[in-house]
């Protein structure tokens, strides 16, 4: 397995961004540490774990938490942003508004 660096992991998360439809969160700073948690993630398990998420061990038991995960799908469409407020969407972005917390919805471990 092969690592990634942070202008690796950047340049996935923007890729995300474009194909979903989403924009990165503006704050530059906020976005390069979860670029740098997902960074680490992938070098530390071979994926890149959502870094707002616990491993639950396995890529297979991780998969709803892989970014994109599962719930940002549904979140960002909802709440303007996904639960990590890595993504938002277009239009919350052209808003203005500061990202706020979401309720999560993982089912329970």
């Amino acid at each position: 397995m092969s690592g990634k660096s942070l202008a690796q992991t950047r340049l996935f998360t923007e890729m995300v961004a474009q194909k979903q439809g989403w924009v990165l969160n503006s704050d530059r700073d906020f976005c390069e540490t979860l670029v740098e948690g997902l960074a680490s993630n992938f070098n530390r398990y071979g994926y890149f774990l959502c870094p707002c998420r616990d491993t639950n061990g396995s890529r297979d038991a991780d998969k709803k938490d892989i970014c994109p995960c599962q719930w940002s799908r549904l979140d960002v469409p909802e709440h303007g942003h996904c639960y990590c407020a890595l993504y938002l969407s277009r239009a919350f972005a052209a808003s203005g508004k500061e990202p706020s917390g979401i309720p999560d919805r993982r089912e329970s471990k």
